[in-house]
C-alpha cells in the first residue's frame, strides 16, 4: 500500500530539512549562467540543478511554465528533472498552478498525478478559485496515489489582496475559507494530511489562522523576494511545522558551479534550522 504523502514529506523533511528548492529556468538566469536561451541552454541549467537539488533537498519544485516556454523539447527535458530528482531522493513538487471543472480538471489530473505519464509528481500545485469543490477530482486522485496537492490560499504578489482578502457572508476572507476546507480533508491524519496550502513568506503576520490545518504550508518568497526566517517564524509559528520554506532565484544564482549551488543550498539550510 503506497504511503501517504504527507507521511511521506514528514519522514524526508526529518532527514533532508525543509528547505523547497525551485528550478525556475527564467532567462535572466540563464544570462547569468551563461547559457543561450535555446532548449540547449535550458537543459543544461535544469540538469545541473536538478543533479544537485535533488541530493541535497527534502522537496524540488520545477516551474513547468520556463519549461513549457520552449514548446515539446522544453516538456521533454522537464521529464528528465522530474526522474532525476526522484532518483536523487527527493520528492518533487511540480510548480503547474492547474484548476479547472470536471472533465478537464480529470485530465490534469491524469498528466500530473495519475502516476502513469512522465510528468507526474509526488505534489502539484492547484488554484482553487474555480471554487475548492472543483479541485476533488485531484485531490481524490491524489490521496489515491499517495501524492499531495498545494492549494493556492494567500499568494504574496501585490494583486492577490483584492481577492484572497475579500470577505464571504460568513466574514472569512476567502484566503481563509480555503484553509478552512484543506484543514477539514487533513482533519486526523498523522503526521501531516495530503493537501497543503500555498501562503506567501512575505503576507502580513495574522491573515490567516493556520492552527488547524495540520497539512503542509509551502511558503514562497522565502530569500530573494525578502522574506527571512524571522519573518516565517513571525507568520508560521516558532516551530515552523509542516512548513517548506520556497527558494529558486537565491539559490540559482550560485550556479552554474555544482558546488557553488551545493554550498548555497546547505548555507540557507542551515540558516532555516539554526536562526
Amino acid at each position: 500500500m503506497t504511503a501517504p504523502f504527507g507521511s511521506k514529506l514528514a519522514e524526508k523533511t526529518a532527514q533532508r530539512g525543509t528547505l523547497c528548492a525551485g528550478i525556475d529556468p527564467h532567462p535572466g538566469l540563464l544570462d547569468a549562467w551563461g547559457l543561450e536561451r535555446t532548449v540547449s541552454g535550458l537543459e543544461k541549467f535544469a540538469l545541473i540543478s536538478a543533479e544537485v537539488l535533488g541530493a541535497e533537498t527534502a522537496v524540488v519544485k520545477p516551474q513547468s511554465a520556463f519549461f513549457e516556454a520552449f514548446g515539446a523539447p522544453g516538456i521533454a527535458v522537464l521529464e528528465r528533472v522530474i526522474t532525476l530528482c526522484r532518483d536523487a531522493g527527493a520528492l518533487v513538487l511540480l510548480d503547474v498552478k492547474r484548476g479547472d471543472i470536471g472533465s478537464t480538471m480529470g485530465a490534469y489530473t491524469a498528466a500530473y498525478l495519475s502516476g502513469d505519464t512522465a510528468l507526474s509528481a509526488d505534489a502539484v500545485t492547484v488554484s482553487p478559485y474555480l471554487g475548492f469543490g472543483s479541485l476533488a477530482p485531484a485531490i481524490e486522485a491524489a490521496r489515491a496515489g499517495g501524492r499531495g496537492v498545494m492549494v493556492l490560499a494567500r499568494t504574496s504578489n501585490p494583486e492577490a489582496a483584492e481577492l484572497q482578502n475579500a470577505l464571504l457572508p460568513n466574514g472569512k476572507t476567502v484566503a481563509q475559507s480555503i484553509v478552512d476546507q484543506a484543514a477539514a480533508i487533513n482533519e486526523g491524519a498523522e503526521p501531516l494530511g495530503d493537501v497543503g496550502v500555498v501562503v506567501g513568506a512575505t503576507v502580513a503576520p495574522g491573515e490567516l489562522d493556520l492552527d488547524a490545518l495540520n497539512g503542509p504550508v509551502l511558503a514562497p518568497g522565502f530569500g530573494a523576494q525578502g522574506a527571512t526566517v524571522s519573518d516565517l517564524r513571525k507568520l508560521f509559528g516558532a516551530e515552523l511545522r509542516g512548513v517548506l520554506p520556497a527558494s529558486s532565484r537565491d539559490l540559482l544564482r550560485h550556479g552554474p558551479d555544482p558546488v557553488a549551488l551545493r554550498d548555497a543550498v546547505r548555507r540557507t539550510q542551515l540558516l532555516i534550522r539554526e536562526s
